[in-house]
């Protein structure tokens, strides 16, 4: 094997600038995805800063659980409040069995179907709406 050359597993061969391209390729893409995904929203007058952090689903349905928690933001000012009228929303526009954490401090593990499942920031606040069940 020559110096320009790395191994990699299964027997595959890749020279180093080649794959030093693919590194940059990737993170170049990956900032753009970043850029993206940052989307500023206005209500009432007040610009909210939405960041999507994870998603498994279609980006129509993205914006509209950025929308309804923006609603939501609006009638409600308790956290489980907010959880509770995203939830319902999404029970009712695309059946159950929706499932809504909301807070600034949480982890979470989840098991989710497929193409059903964000989470997002608005502004300071964590946003995690999937189906399950």
């Amino acid at each position: 094997m020559s110096t320009d050359e790395n191994k990699r597993g299964s027997g595959f061969t890749v020279k180093k600038e080649e794959h030093l391209e693919k590194v940059a390729s990737d993170e170049r893409n990956q900032q753009q995805q970043q850029q993206q995904q940052q989307q500023p929203s206005v209500t009432a007058g007040k610009k909210k800063k939405v960041i999507v952090k994870s998603a498994d689903m279609k980006e129509s349905m993205q914006k509209e659980a950025i929308d309804c928690a923006i609603v939501a933001y609006e009638k409600h000012s308790v956290e489980k409040d907010v959880a509770e009228y995203i939830k319902k929303e999404f029970d009712k526009n695309h059946g159950p069995t929706w499932h809504c954490i909301v807070g600034r401090n949480f982890g979470s593990y989840v098991t989710h179907e497929t193409n059903h499942f964000v989470y997002f920031y608005l502004d300071q606040k964590a946003i995690l709406l999937f189906k399950s069940g």
